[in-house]
């Protein structure tokens, strides 16, 4: 049975607290990892393919601002997907190993229905890894369960791990694990981040991202 919003957000804010308060907050998920080199050369932006990019994409004092409209085209003429401009990190595919993404992401009040992280490649069956959506302020794994309810408004530290042996995906929230999925497969993986409509998506949807930095072990 799904737990109301209200419970989440009450759940949400107890564990945050303890985390704080044992001191928890100092498990930096980044410890024991190698961050990579990146340059605006990894960022490869994918947007609707009928817009010039500065249209959906600008990158202003070191910030990422991604934006698309659900009547968007998708990201080639050829494509079958939903809208998108999102950012690919060019340059660090990977099919074995432990993997992270950080960043610290905005996403504003009004936009819904859209994955703003993903970590590409899985099995046949499936396209990606991990989805992290928003959906009227909460953010999910795929459309649920919610991991933080009331996400608007506000800069977070977002650090995924994946650990393609072990087959698993870590997620955390403001230095806070939040949850842990399974693995789903696949030959190649790699980081994206902005804004990918999905189902009941608004009409417009925006995220914001600065300090991004690919890791391993």
């Amino acid at each position: 049975m799904k737990r109301p919003l209200f419970v989440l957000t009450i759940l949400y804010h107890l564990s945050l607290n303890f985390h704080q308060t044992n001191g928890l907050e100092h498990n930096d998920p980044t410890n024991g990892f190698i961050a990579l080199p990146l340059n605006q050369s990894n960022f490869l932006i994918q947007r609707p393919y009928n817009v010039p990019q500065d249209t959906r994409y600008s990158f202003i004092h070191g910030v990422h601002k991604l934006w698309v409209y659900s009547t968007d085209k998708p990201h080639s003429i050829t494509s079958k997907t939903r809208p998108r401009t999102e950012i690919h990190i060019h340059g660090y595919d990977y099919s074995s190993g432990v993997w992270q993404f950080e960043g610290h992401g905005y996403v504003p009040s009004g936009t819904s229905g859209v994955c703003i992280m993903q970590v590409f490649g899985a099995s046949p069956n499936h396209a990606t890894t991990l989805m992290l959506r928003v959906y009227n302020g909460s953010l999910t794994y795929y459309k649920d369960p919610v991991l933080v309810p009331n996400i608007y408004n506000r800069w977070f530290r977002l650090n995924v791990i994946h650990d393609v042996e072990a087959s698993n995906v870590k997620v955390f929230i403001d230095g806070v694990f939040i949850h842990e999925a399974p693995g789903r497969g696949g030959t190649s993986h790699y980081f994206k981040c902005g804004v990918y409509a999905q189902n009941d998506d608004s009409y417009m949807m925006e995220s914001r991202w600065k300090g991004i930095r690919v890791l391993k072990k």
